[in-house]
Parts: structure tokens; sequence; C-alpha cells
């Protein structure tokens, strides 16, 4: 009995001892022998028939050779190495080796990391179980069901089934290209977060950012830092870009800019709308588009603008509140048109316009450049034309009929026809500015040229009934035609005027992408190898920065092949 009880206090001291310990690792091996004089402590493993097997804590290992150091629970595998974690991971190599205290392997030569959504080879790879991370630093390629990406330095978590990419990152799809310096990927859904400068290339398009996240099994994304989007002859730049390249559909918000580099066109404001595949532009809030033309640029400003059509074939459509500024001309209406085909420029509805001293409004006005040229070629309004020039000291002058007819030279009214029920109203002065009379004259027709953007020279046609009054004659109240309106106050004199008396606007807050996690040292905690260990310290340098030094692309050593002769 006395010796029954010592023996079952042995095997309790025993379990406790092996359960503080942990698992040792167990194998099995065709072949076994020892050589203290190579390999002290250590057991030589060898397949005959078997690969050498290996099992610790659900890990199981397979090889053609082994050193194994069974008293500190360690082993060097040599030769069509395998290791299996359930049915979750799988990696192959030429060399491993597996530390049972620490669970931490690290193998080289050929590595192929398999999981259920991607596989990952590189040339070495450390793992550490404890954490399920595996780490690599010598370049690797990780493939999914849709895409190749590669990358200097690599992360894995294997839990959140999350890569974390670092230096000459590149992801390569039949769709496109990602390129990034630092890039974290989700495998199971198959989503990117892009940090740093990045591009995303396809055949249509070319996305740039500095944030971004993109989905890469639907092919979309948004983007929150320095972001644009290149399609072709259209640049789209924003705060916030959301991109879906299969339907070439983009929305950006906040201090947006779309350049068209074939018309020398810039269009600004702060939500827009682009669809490549219909060649169509919308955008809101403040919106603001620049037209170059020759040495000068025509600006369009309004509640929304829309540019529809390809390359030479576009439209300009700006409603409520739309307003038209270039150096030499100004106006305003609730609408404005403008087709590059034609050279055609409409405003709609309440339509204003100035020219040198002249204000001139009508139903509807037409402005027609000449699409070579580009320059103002002629100017049409349509019902209830009114045209009016301030008098040089009082009063003004005025012409008014059904229909205004317009000439340019050199993007200055130089000649005016007015037809149907015409009325003018004009001030007469001499040399000396002297006011001699005013004039009231009706006819069929009036004809007017300018110089230098003064009335020159006035032409009566057919039914013409003229009367010149002496100023005190003329009574006040007589010195405007039916339905004038002065709106000097409106005048666009600046860029500026463009967007005067318009709402505030108070812009939406990005939210953006959150910063990229930083993550603890790979190595921390597993400083101390194994004195039977092939790495050295060096090669558990710190790696939380993911940064690699220029002049050290870190090939880790070459692991050196060791001899072990079977035979003895």
């Amino acid at each position: 009995m006395k010796y029954l009880l010592v023996l079952v206090y042995f095997l309790l001291f025993v379990n406790i001892s092996y359960s503080q310990h942990g698992k040792k690792i167990d194998y099995t091996s065709d072949r076994t022998r020892v050589d203290e004089a190579n390999f002290p402590g250590a057991f030589i493993l060898s397949k005959v028939n078997n690969q050498v097997y290996f099992l610790h804590d659900g890990i199981e290992v397979w090889c053609d050779r082994a050193i194994f150091y069974q008293t500190d629970d360690f082993f060097r595998a040599f030769g069509n190495v395998r290791m299996k974690q359930g049915d979750t991971v799988n990696m192959t190599s030429k060399y491993a080796e597996y530390n049972g205290n620490t669970q931490f392997a690290f193998a080289s030569e050929d590595v192929v990391l398999t999981t259920p959504s991607n596989r990952l080879t590189t040339d070495s790879l450390f793992f550490n179980r404890l954490k399920q991370e595996a780490f690599y630093r010598s370049g690797g390629v990780v493939k999914d069901s849709a895409s190749t990406i590669t990358s200097v330095v690599g992360r894995y978590f294997m839990n959140q089934e999350k890569f974390s990419f670092r230096k000459e990152v590149k992801v390569r799809n039949p769709e496109y290209d990602i390129d990034s310096d630092y890039l974290d990927f989700y495998s199971e859904k198959g989503h990117a977060y892009l940090y740093g400068p990045s591009t995303i290339t396809s055949e249509t398009s070319t996305v740039y950012c500095e944030r971004g996240f993109y989905d890469t099994r639907k092919d979309n994304g948004f983007f929150v830092k320095n972001s644009k989007i290149d399609y072709e002859n259209r640049l789209l730049e924003g705060d916030s870009i959301y991109f879906d390249r299969p339907t070439g559909f983009a929305s950006a918000t906040n201090n947006i800019k779309v350049t068209d580099t074939v018309n020398q066109s810039v269009i600004k404001g702060h939500y827009a709308e682009v669809f490549r595949m219909k060649d169509s532009l919308f955008i809101t809030k403040n919106p603001l588009a620049a037209i170059k033309q020759e040495q000068d640029s025509v600006f369009i400003a309004s509640d929304t603008l829309m540019v529809t059509g390809k390359t030479g074939n576009r439209d300009i459509r700006a409603f409520y509140d739309a307003r038209l500024y270039k150096s030499d001309l100004s106006g305003k209406a609730d609408s404005i048109h403008s087709s590059e085909a034609t050279g055609l420029t409409k405003l709609i509805r309440d339509p204003i316009l100035w020219s040198g001293g002249s204000q001139i409004t009508g139903d509807t006005i037409h402005l027609i450049s000449n699409t070579e040229t580009e320059q103002l070629d002629s100017l049409k309004v349509f019902y209830n034309a009114f045209m009016i020039q301030k008098d040089s000291i009082d009063g003004y002058n005025q012409i008014k009929g059904k229909e205004l007819f317009g000439l340019f030279k050199n993007n200055e009214i130089y000649e005016v026809n007015i037809i149907r029920n015409t009325e003018s109203l004009f001030f007469l002065r001499d040399d000396t500015s002297d006011l001699l009379g005013i004039n009231k004259s009706i006819s069929a027709k009036i004809k007017i040229l300018f110089e230098k953007q003064e009335i020159s020279d006035v032409y009566y046609y057919n039914e013409v009934d003229s009367q010149t009054h002496p100023s005190s004659m003329f009574p006040e109240n007589a010195r405007k035609l039916k339905d004038f309106s002065w709106r000097g106050d409106e005048r666009l004199t600046t860029k500026a005027d463009l967007f005067k008396g318009r709402d505030s606007l108070v812009l939406p807050k990005i939210r953006g992408l959150e910063d990229p996690e930083i993550y603890d040292d790979f190595f921390e905690g597993i400083r101390e190898l194994n004195s039977n260990s092939n790495l050295e310290k060096a090669d558990l340098k710190p790696s939380n920065t993911g940064k690699v030094p220029e002049d050290k692309k870190l090939p880790l050593r070459k692991i050196k092949a060791i001899k072990i002769d079977d035979e003895k």
C-alpha cells in the first residue's frame, strides 16, 4: 500500500509538472539515431518509407529529415516540409524549424502558406502560433480568387483574415492594378485599405489617393486624401471621392475640381457626379465653369451645372440663377446653355447682358461664337428686346423693339439692328457735351453703329416718326420708355460677382478613414532563440514600422544544408 501511494504521488507530480510546461512535441520516425559528435543532445530522424512526423498542440509537421532536441522541445526539419494546423493552415517549404516552448516557427526556401481564401509564397516566413500571425520581409506574393498581391514586407493576421503589406505593394487584377507603399487587405471580403501615395490603374481610368478604401471584388471604393481620378481627358479632384469602376461612375464632395485637358476648361464646386460612359458631369454647391477662349476665359456659375457629350461636342447647362462673366462681357439668366459644337450660348428666362456701356434684355438672348476662332461673332435677342446705355452726364439712352441683332468684332459690339415696333430715346449733346435736346423716335427698324463701345451713328428705316425736344420741355416722367428697367447694380464687374449675394455654404465634414493600426513588434516576446536555431538575433530585429532600409532588402541568410549520413 505504501508503494502504491508513492507511485500515485509520483504520477500526480509528473502530470502537474507536465501541464505546467505545456504539451511536449511528439514524433514518429522510420529511422532514429544519435550523433553526439555533430549534434549533441539531439535525435536524428529520417524517412525510409514514411516521412518524419511531429505533433504538437494542434500542429502537424512532416519532413524527410529532422534534428530533434527533445529536451528543448525544438526541431529543425529538412526536405519536403509540410506544416498543417487544423483545416485552416497548410505550409510547405524546403526547411523549417519549430520551438514547442514559444510555439514559434520559421520556414525558408520555396515557402507556400495556404488558407481557404488565399495562397502566400515567399522566401522566408516567420509564424507565431500564439498570436496566430505570420510575417515576411524578404518579398512575398499573395493570391486570392481575384487578385495577386506582392510586397517586400507582409504580416498576416490569421484570426482576422487580414494582411498588412508594406513597401512596393502591387495588386494585380485582370481589370486593374493597385500600387501603394502601405496597404491592409482583408482576404475573406477582398477589402483593401490604402495609406500613403497609391494608384489604381485600368484601361479607362487612373485613381490616385493618399488614403482610401477599395473593394477588390466589387471593383469600387472611396478616397479621402489628395484624391483624383483621371478619365482619359478629364481629371476629377476632391476632398472625398467615391468611384465604381465597372460603371464608370464617380461622385465627389468638397473642393471639387474637374479639368478638361482637351477643351482647356475647369469646373469647380462642392458636390459632383461623373458618368464616364455617358460623358456627363453633374455639379452643384456653388459650381463654377471656366472655359478658355484664346487669351481670355469665360466663367459660368449657377446653382447647378451639367456637362454632357464627348470632346468636341460638349454642352454646358447652368440653371437657377446662372451667371456669365468675361473681361468684356457679363450676363445673368435663370439658365444658360452653351454648345461647343455650334458655338451657341443661350440665356433663357429673364436674361440680361452687359457689353461695354450697354445693358441688353429680352425674353431670350443668344450669343454666337465662331467655333474656329472662339471669338464672339453675333448676338440675337428674341422678343421684348431692350437696350440701355447710360448717358455720359444724366439720363439713359434707350432702344427697344421686338428683336435685336448685334455683330461683334474682336469681342466688342460694333453694330446693332433692332426690328419691328422700334422706339428710341437719346440725349443729344454737342462736342463739349452740352445737352442739345432729347430725341424720341419710332420706326420699323433701327441700325446703331458703335466706336469704342459708344454709340457713334443711328439710322432709322421705314415709317419714321422722330422728334427732338429741349430738355426743359421734356417731362421727367417721359424720359423712360415703357418697360424700362436699369439694373446696373446687378452688373458683374469682377469674377467674384459670380457668387455675390449667394448663401454661404456649410460644407459637410469628411469623416475619412481612421489612422492605420500601429502593430506591436512581431518578434516581441520571442527575442531569445533556441541555441540550436539556424536564426540569429539580428533576424529578429524590430519590424513594427514596416520600413525596409534601402541598402538592405533583407534577403534572410540562406539556410545552410547539413549532411546527415543515414547509412550510419
